[in-house]
């Protein structure tokens, strides 16, 4: 039941960052392109069509592949670091 919570909840995170960047094309105080991409990325960790279009897009817009390494390496470092401090916290 976890398990299907946190599908949910990424997918749902996933959807809004979606959200606020379509909006963000519109609004000129929201970074549209950077939320896109932010949501994609959350997307693509649990939908194979969207891992398969990322893949498509880094493909044809090098740019684009280079900057999503780059932030995938600092997201899992982000990762490591929240985790290794609630492990320091909670003693284990």
């Amino acid at each position: 039941m976890k398990r299907n919570t946190r599908h949910y909840l990424m997918l749902g995170l996933g959807w809004i960052f979606i959200v606020l960047g379509i909006l963000g094309l519109f609004l000129p105080i929201l970074q549209g392109i950077m939320f896109l991409a932010i949501g994609l990325v959350i997307l693509s960790r649990r939908s194979p069509r969207v891992r398969l279009l990322v893949r498509r897009l880094a493909k044809r817009y090098p740019v684009f592949g280079e900057g999503l390494a780059e932030a995938r390496i600092h997201g899992e470092s982000l990762r490591q670091r929240f985790f290794a401090r609630k492990d320091k916290v909670s003693g284990k």
